[in-house]
């Protein structure tokens, strides 16, 4: 049986960054500028946001002590845009019944990652549904744009693209963490503290 460990890794961003610039790839090569341009600016805004939330915290310590929120968790954001956003796309020919299913299968993978960032607890609660509502709004929100856009083009080249990625899956995560933690510190004008411990180093690739 897959650990939560292992499933957790198919939101890390050295695969998940990828395939949403595949996306946005396959959208250029349709001529589809109108949708492209709306995954760019609303996949973009999310990471922003992400991004902004955990410099925030690091380098002022800006977060909400009573909910233990120290920023956004990116894995759940990723997952719950990034499905949801494919599978419009997948789908865009098909019922609208079918639409919605595959929206709902979508939206429920990046819950599925959210509990699987608290399973190996390296989120919380606020910051797992922060993420996953937060990508929610970016992927149903794409759907929602495009329903009356329908795009032509052959949609087997996505699925070959999203499959020919899975082998970074093997590789180790990249330092997103790390390299938060160096601009946050340089604008704040912090000292960058040394890392005492293996358990925060190996906590650090999960986030």
């Amino acid at each position: 049986m897959i650990s939560w460990a292992a499933f957790t890794k198919l939101a890390d961003s050295n695969f998940t960054m990828p395939v949403a610039a595949l996306l946005a790839v396959w959208l250029a090569g349709a001529r589809t500028w109108k949708p492209f341009f709306l995954w760019c600016f609303l996949f973009g805004s999310g990471i922003v946001l992400v991004v902004a939330t955990k410099i925030a915290y690091i380098g002022w310590g800006l977060g909400i002590a009573s909910l233990d929120f120290t920023g956004i968790s990116g894995h759940a954001m990723r997952a719950t845009a990034i499905a949801p956003a494919l599978m419009a796309i997948l789908l865009q020919k098909q019922a609208r019944q079918i639409q919605q299913l595959g929206l709902l299968a979508g939206l429920v993978f990046g819950i599925a990652i959210g509990i699987s960032r608290l399973a190996i607890h390296v989120h919380s609660v606020s910051e797992v549904v922060s993420g996953c509502l937060l990508g929610a709004v970016v992927g149903v929100g794409f759907a929602w744009l495009i329903r009356n856009r329908p795009v032509v083009f052959d949609r087997k080249l996505l699925v070959i693209g999203v499959v020919a990625l899975l082998p970074i899956l093997t590789l180790k995560p990249a330092p997103t963490e790390s390299w938060l933690e160096g601009v946050a510190y340089y604008l704040s004008g912090k000292e960058r503290p040394a890392q005492t411990t293996n358990l925060e180093s190996v906590t650090t690739e999960y986030r």
